[in-house]
């Protein structure tokens, strides 16, 4: 790692820590944004033998201080949801970038971050679809469980379906092979049957 990468993902680190919300890992309490951060990049280390920088800094600040601006600021329903998740995209890009300007990184590298964040290009875009990978995978490994059960059935069904869409090849594989509970299991398999 790079000094000025260690910088940048040591500041987001710093600012992950200040979510107020925690979790328990292990019986020690843990920002639950870090965590989230943390689990990020360990999925990008699974998906991409040797990820660029600004591909690693964009994984770390993808939720980057959404505790912020929450999501009840927000219209209900789709399009209350889609405006909540592009401006957390545009802020969480715009406070990067001034972290990659003060550890040296330039203005190109910033703006690249942006477009991985706020996901432009998905499909096409190598970097913004492993993001996306680590995104979905940290998603179905750590939270889909909870999530599921807060969901009506059939709308659930509609986000796995979704969500399956927007992974590669290598991902559906990854997440296949993810321990999960009966239940969990059983969902997935009804939404891609």
């Amino acid at each position: 790692m790079t000094n000025r990468l260690e910088q940048v993902i040591n500041a987001l680190d710093q600012l992950h820590s200040e979510d107020p919300q925690a979790v328990n890992v292990d019986g020690e309490s843990v920002a639950a944004e870090l965590l989230y951060a943390q689990r990020m990049s360990a999925w990008l280390t699974t998906l991409t033998q040797s990820p660029g920088e600004c591909l690693q800094i964009s994984v770390r600040a993808q939720h980057l201080q959404r505790w912020q601006v929450t999501r009840e600021e927000y219209p209900e329903g789709r399009v209350g949801y889609l405006t909540w998740r592009r401006d957390q995209g545009i802020r969480a890009g715009e406070t990067t970038a001034l972290l990659m300007s003060e550890a040296g990184y330039s203005a190109e590298d910033a703006a690249r971050i942006a477009t991985i964040i706020n996901k432009k290009g998905l499909g096409r875009d190598p970097d913004v679809q492993a993001l996306e990978d680590c995104a979905c995978l940290v998603f179905l490994e750590n939270y889909f469980a909870d999530f599921s059960r807060k969901v009506e059935h059939d709308h659930m069904l509609r986000i796995i379906q979704k969500t399956w869409r927007k992974m590669s090849p290598q991902a559906h594989e990854l997440a296949l092979g993810l321990p999960m509970s009966a239940s969990s299991a059983a969902l997935v398999k009804e939404a891609l049957s």
